[in-house]
């Protein structure tokens, strides 16, 4: 038996890395899962990977940035499955790398759609589903930028500061209403994001895994692990809380 047998879940960013990761991990816990990413390919070879697993999973185009992206895909959700218990909302970008002077306006503008904006309008349009079917938990993705600074990405540690608190003010306002909200903050994770990261500035690498404790980069399965514990029966007393799964980063 499976820690969300029959549960529904919706993943944003599900088309790669962590959403990818998370959307296979609810999968193997029983759950059906709702793939949403703005990638289709990506988002249909992970819709495969959990059928061929014997997992249920559908795809749905969704840019997190739109609201009308967003409200199609929850009512995708409910309509394939029925009701929505469960939210990763996960999609995001880094953003290029700058110092925050020298930071374009329009890079600045387009990661706060995403990483901020695309969050709030998924909680806008999860939570009054999750109301209807009697409660439910969201996750939502911020990164350890949300808990100190990182220099040279100034919209994306905004970004990531923005989302811990928004899960908090979110959390309290629905604690008596039987929706749970947290945050994950991954620290280094080999993801694709990592990677360009690491290809544009090639001397970072190093610097990040000598940075991490433990001594070695994370792996997408670690932080989708803690988001179906959190979203899990497991963490019912668990709401309004900014979990690190960093190898021990922030902890320095």
């Amino acid at each position: 038996m499976g820690l969300v047998d029959g549960k529904v879940a919706l993943v944003t960013g599900a088309g790669s890395g962590i959403g990818r990761g998370t959307a296979i991990a609810f999968a193997q816990e029983g759950a059906k899962v709702i793939v949403a990413d703005i990638v289709v390919d990506g988002g249909e070879e992970t819709v495969k990977m959990i059928k061929d697993a014997g997992g249920e999973a559908a795809f749905v185009k969704c840019d997190v940035s739109k609201a009308t992206d967003v409200g199609a895909t929850v009512k995708f959700a409910v309509d394939t499955y029925g009701r929505l218990d469960y939210a990763h909302n996960n999609a995001g970008i880094e953003g290029p790398m700058s110092s925050t002077a020298d930071y374009a306006e329009a890079d600045f503008d387009k990661v706060i759609a995403i990483n901020l904006k695309g969050v709030w309008l998924c909680m806008k349009y999860e939570i009054p589903q999750m109301l209807a079917g009697g409660g439910g938990a969201i996750v939502n993705t911020a990164s350890i930028a949300g808990l100190v600074g990182f220099q040279g990405l100034p919209a994306y540690t905004a970004s990531k500061w923005a989302v811990n608190g928004m899960t908090k003010a979110a959390a309290l306002e629905y604690a008596q209403a039987g929706i749970r909200v947290n945050s994950v903050c991954p620290g280094v994770i080999q993801t694709a994001m990592v990677e360009r990261l690491v290809e544009a500035t090639p001397e970072l690498e190093a610097g990040l895994v000598a940075g991490t404790p433990m001594g070695i980069m994370g792996q997408p399965d670690n932080i989708a692990q803690a988001v179906v514990w959190l979203c899990s029966d497991r963490a019912s007393f668990v709401t309004g809380h900014n979990m690190a799964v960093d190898g021990g980063f922030v902890s320095q």
